[in-house]
């Protein structure tokens, strides 16, 4: 396992978590000394092998948190685990992020072949005329404050316009209108769109996800681009992901649960012990 330095030596939390465990095992020690009468010879060896194992027991702690691939907080009375997997091994209920168009063209000019989007549709739908049958003829997606405009001027792709957040369901995966797409084709979200969008998709959840659990990826780290932000970096966007379950107030009673799921190539760049912090702090 690689280790990659995530979390400072001098981290507020572990510093807390380590004194946490450090208390009852130095009352242990101070018992210890009482009951075993060391020779004055040997104190200054025992203090020091003492400070040693401490000194080793902190960098332990520490090694540890930067090397963490999982963590569960609890919010809202829901148990939420980020965990580092792929999105397509989950149980139950997973979530595919769609363009406003909720286009299936996967030609790598519309939807690329390599994105969580492609290889939902190349690998998971066997007919995708079908699929887009069923989206045109459904309930949901056409009423009037879900299809929110046509773009007829739009050459290639589908032409009817959906709310963000707006979430189709097909089997056991919920397909949602993630992204704006611009005259060229390519995706972008300005931070505004992105907040209204996790507030929408949070609404849409709480509707169709009946006592189940659900799966969701990291959202916007693919070829999505934020309009006024020169950078928004992944833990940025993981932790908006959970500030914005907390404030919508949706609640999965056990044994239902929420699980971010982070792909390999984007564990480096997540901080997952700075999230007991970020969950006692929103």
């Amino acid at each position: 396992m690689r280790f990659k330095k995530k979390v400072k030596f001098n981290d507020k939390t572990l510093r807390k978590e380590y004194l946490a465990f450090l208390s009852p095992l130095s009352l242990l020690l101070s018992f210890l000394s009482i009951a075993i009468d060391i020779p004055d010879k040997y104190k200054w060896v025992a203090f020091m092998s003492i400070i040693i194992l401490f000194i080793i027991l902190y960098i332990s702690f520490w090694v540890k948190a930067n090397l963490q691939e999982r963590t569960e907080l609890t919010i809202n009375n829901s148990t939420v685990e980020i965990k580092v997997g792929d999105i397509f091994t989950e149980p139950e209920l997973k979530v595919i992020a769609f363009n406003e168009y909720f286009d299936t063209q996967v030609d790598n000019k519309i939807i690329s072949e390599s994105s969580l989007n492609g290889i939902y549709i190349k690998n998971k739908i066997q007919d995708v005329a079908e699929l887009d049958r069923k989206m045109e003829q459904d309930d949901h997606l056409n009423s009037e404050d879900i299809k929110i405009g046509r773009n007829e001027n739009r050459r290639q792709g589908k032409k009817d316009k959906y709310k963000l957040g707006t979430i189709f369901q097909h089997d056991d995966f919920l397909l949602t209108a993630f992204s704006k797409f611009d005259s060229k084709n390519r995706a972008h979200l300005h931070m505004n769109d992105y907040v209204n969008f996790l507030m929408n998709f949070w609404n849409e959840v709480d509707i169709v996800y009946n006592g189940r659990s659900i799966s969701i990826p990291l959202l916007g780290t693919g070829i999505t681009r934020f309009k006024g932000y020169d950078m928004i970096t992944e833990q940025e966007l993981l932790e908006l992901l959970i500030w914005s379950f907390k404030i919508t107030k949706i609640k999965f009673n056990y044994p239902s649960a929420v699980t971010i799921v982070i792909h390999d190539s984007l564990k480096d760049k997540i901080d997952f012990y700075k999230l007991k912090e970020l969950a006692n702090g929103i």
